[in-house]
């Protein structure tokens, strides 16, 4: 494990350059997800090509999380590493929002509420043609305000799609402040037990817990798509900025940059 968490701390320094560079960009919700992103393309996720392209699936259904997406796909050689800072800008392929046209996504996303059904689809295509592998799809704690994510939950139950494997980044902020304060979704956990998921609840920043979560899921297929709801901290890494929903979407100042940068040295 400790080499994945090598890799994590070298992605949130990638993050923060990233967003730094292009003056703008999401870095709360992006350092949230490091330890997940991390235990997926480097441990659980098959990456594997078949006649369908990688056999394992990835959707980022809270699109604007991308920075911690491209830098993930740049540890893995998706991406040239050189080509992170040309996040954002004109002249370069990173979108603000992922699109299929960089290299290593499977789904252009970013319109909140939208990635699951994405990713039912992708799983019933692999029951119907009884292909292998898994569909990961991550989702924001705030984006399940969104009706379409209940729509699809009810569908993923419907056809039992055991080959999908959801995430929730609970870190409780959204853009305009507290979960609690804007649209509850609470209680999470049961209202997906209620719509017929396997339920897991854990620590979002622990990466073998996740990897194991993962791992037990894959091995149960009894027939229901599952969650894992994983507790976070929305800017974790950045001791000033965790917490704070007002960097949901703000890049640091200058100062905020070369503060975080030694943070994460």
């Amino acid at each position: 494990m400790e080499k994945l968490q090598c890799i994590c701390k070298e992605i949130r320094k990638n993050i923060v350059e990233m967003v730094n560079s292009a003056k703008s960009g999401h870095i709360g919700g992006s350092m949230s997800s490091v330890e997940l992103m991390v235990a997926l393309y480097h441990n659980i996720m098959n990456l594997n090509i078949n006649e369908n392209g990688r056999i394992d699936k990835f959707v980022l259904s809270k699109g604007h999380a991308s920075p911690v997406y491209y830098a993930v796909l740049a540890s893995k050689g998706y991406i040239d590493k050189k080509e992170l800072l040309t996040f954002r800008k004109i002249d370069g392929n990173l979108e603000g929002h992922p699109s299929i046209k960089t290299n290593g996504v499977d789904v252009s996303s970013g319109s909140l509420g939208q990635g699951l059904s994405i990713a039912n689809g992708m799983a019933l295509a692999k029951k119907l043609d009884d292909k292998p592998g898994f569909v990961y799809c991550l989702m924001g704690d705030g984006e399940l305000e969104e009706g379409q994510i209940w729509e699809a939950a009810m569908t993923a139950s419907q056809y039992k799609l055991d080959n999908l494997i959801t995430f929730v980044d609970y870190n409780g902020l959204q853009i305009d402040g507290a979960l609690s304060e804007v649209t509850s979704p609470e209680p999470i956990d049961k209202k997906f037990e209620a719509f017929g998921f396997n339920v897991i609840n854990i620590n979002g920043h622990d990466i073998e817990e996740i990897i194991n979560s993962i791992n037990s899921i894959k091995d149960l297929r009894n027939s229901k798509p599952s969650v894992i709801i994983l507790k976070t901290i929305k800017g974790k890494g950045i001791s000033f900025i965790e917490g704070d929903y007002r960097y949901h979407g703000k890049a640091l100042s200058d100062d905020e940059y070369l503060k975080a940068m030694k943070e994460l040295i």
